[in-house]
């Protein structure tokens, strides 16, 4: 699929836009001002792959708590300001790698512009958050509800008061917890800006839930072409929403990390116990770095074929399976010992 080309922007370490790679992203659910616990948290998040993360930023202790997160962690921290430009300013000081705010919320054009100068400086972007439940009233009089529209011509007009300040560095994201509308809001935006897009859906709901409502709002657009950077909305650990994100990009062939399994839902011609089977191999090579496909299929109908297709995989039948590594049958073993085989062979990779 081609991606629409935007802009480039770097966060950090990490370019989003451009030609750079789609990140994933994610948003620390710690207290800011607790630096213990949100250090650990970032840390498990880089380790499930998330590539740039966001720290809310609610007062001026969470800002200064900071200036030493930021020290003892290797992946761009953005902070989540509304409100309040001196929190802004304070932790651009303190070495943010970029802002999460709306212009039109932290005060006057000339706090807006001393934000914007002070980011300029540090060379680091500005993202703004449009986001369905907190669109201003102006809007909503005009449109009589939040829709797409709407929610575009809140993003543009606080895109030009940083314009305005010469400020050009700058990521859009417009965030529903609407999937339709969340779709058509960028597509709108994708064809009247060319400035990097952050994709989500906002209060996607559980992991369960929101799962479903963030695989088809941002798989859809970035099947489009439409997308530079996305966070995965879940109410639960943000762990699952870098994990969540991940498989929306491997789904779409766009990233390939770690190992991919596939395995078949099981029907009456199922003659082992193939989903403990599958849930057990999932579990066991959760964390290994390797980027080959694993099939785990239960019959004799599909299963062999799809075994083979993948890197490595298996095929029930009554009380055994049939090992296939690229494409050839490897051996046949029973079902006790499916799990264990199918791992040594794995490892052996």
């Amino acid at each position: 699929m081609n991606r629409i080309n935007t802009r480039k922007v770097k966060v950090g370490s990490v370019f989003v836009g451009g030609d750079a790679p789609i990140s994933v992203q994610s948003m620390t659910n710690t207290d800011t001002r607790n630096i213990k616990e949100t250090i650990s948290q970032i840390n498990r998040l880089q380790n499930a792959g998330c590539e740039i993360v966001r720290c809310a930023v609610p007062d001026m202790e969470a800002a200064e708590a900071l200036k030493y997160i930021i020290k003892e962690v290797t992946i761009p921290v953005v902070a989540d300001i509304h409100f309040d430009y001196k929190l802004a300013l304070n932790s651009i000081d303190y070495g943010v790698s970029a802002l999460r705010i709306n212009p039109g919320n932290i005060g006057s054009i000339e706090r807006v512009k001393m934000v914007a100068e002070r980011a300029k400086d540090k060379k680091i972007p500005i993202r703004i958050g449009v986001n369905s439940g907190s669109l201003d009233k102006e809007l909503l009089n005009k449109y009589g509800k939040v829709c797409p529209e709407a929610l575009v011509e809140s993003a543009l007009k606080h895109v030009k008061i940083l314009e305005n300040t010469n400020f050009n560095d700058i990521v859009i994201s417009i965030k529903s917890s609407n999937v339709l509308d969340m779709i058509e809001s960028y597509r709108l935006i994708s064809q009247k800006s060319d400035y990097p897009l952050h994709l989500g859906v906002t209060e996607a709901g559980t992991p369960w839930r929101g799962t479903i409502k963030s695989s088809i709002g941002i798989g859809t657009l970035i099947s489009e072409g439409i997308g530079d950077t996305i966070r995965v909305s879940l109410t639960g650990d943000p762990v699952e929403e870098v994990k969540v994100g991940i498989e929306i990009l491997k789904a779409l062939q766009i990233k390939k990390q770690g190992i991919e399994i596939i395995s078949c839902p099981t029907c009456g011609r199922t003659e082992i116990g193939l989903i403990n089977i599958a849930k057990e191999v999932e579990e066991k090579i959760k964390d290994l770095d390797k980027n080959i496909k694993v099939a785990i299929m239960g019959c004799v109908v599909n299963g062999p074929g799809e075994a083979r297709e993948a890197d490595i995989g298996i095929a029930g039948g009554k009380g055994v399976g049939l090992i296939f590594k690229k494409g050839e049958m490897f051996k046949k073993v029973k079902e006790e010992d499916l799990v264990e085989e199918l791992l040594k062979e794995i490892n052996k990779m």
